[in-house]
């Protein structure tokens, strides 16, 4: 049965190289998941003191979060953590206490960069949150893409080590997900 999975980007260009690995993802994925994009760039700031009556973008986040099996997050790195818009909408969907809309879903963290290390220190201050968040997240294979200049050759396809990697990856995600997915089932079926 194909699970649903939440994309959220934490680049808000439209042809960011983070938008294109995680859309390079998504063609290697089907039809085994489904993928939603969760878009973060019109959340407003979060401030407890509009929780009394959120605004209608917190809501449509947190009701799209609630309705998917996992999460897969593509990011790049700024100044070795994650873009202020990512860390946002991890901390609306977070958010009443207690009701996190992101708790117990699978997830899995891809960070790119154009240098060596791929986004490392983002990759990991998100495994941070997301590790306080209660959301699982898939280890291996790791996902720090650096060079993302090369991952393309020049009629824009993926180059065959970059596509054995992001294929590896999907497999181990899609067995990530289903993982999570069936103790969810049969807890409610018990």
């Amino acid at each position: 049965m194909p699970r649903t999975i939440a994309l959220v980007v934490g680049s808000l260009r439209k042809d960011s190289t983070t938008r294109k690995v995680a859309n390079a993802i998504v063609e290697l994925a089907s039809p085994e998941l489904t993928f939603v994009p969760i878009p973060i760039g019109q959340l407003p700031l979060f401030n407890q003191d509009l929780e009394a009556t959120p605004p209608k973008e917190w809501l449509a986040l947190r009701s799209a979060v609630k309705a998917v099996d996992g999460v897969l997050f593509a990011t790049p790195e700024y100044n070795r953590s994650v873009p202020g818009v990512l860390k946002n909408a991890l901390d609306v969907g977070s958010r009443p206490y207690g009701k996190s809309v992101w708790a117990g879903k699978p997830g899995a963290v891809i960070s790119q960069a154009g240098g060596s290390i791929g986004g490392f220190g983002a990759n990991h201050h998100l495994r941070q949150s997301l590790a306080y968040l209660d959301v699982p997240c898939l280890t291996q294979p790791e996902m720090y893409i650096g060079n993302s200049a090369k991952l393309w050759d020049d009629k824009g396809e993926l180059v065959a080590s970059t596509r054995e990697l992001f294929q590896k990856f999907v497999t181990a995600f899609v067995s990530w997900v289903e993982r999570f997915a069936n103790s969810t089932e049969q807890r409610k079926s018990a």
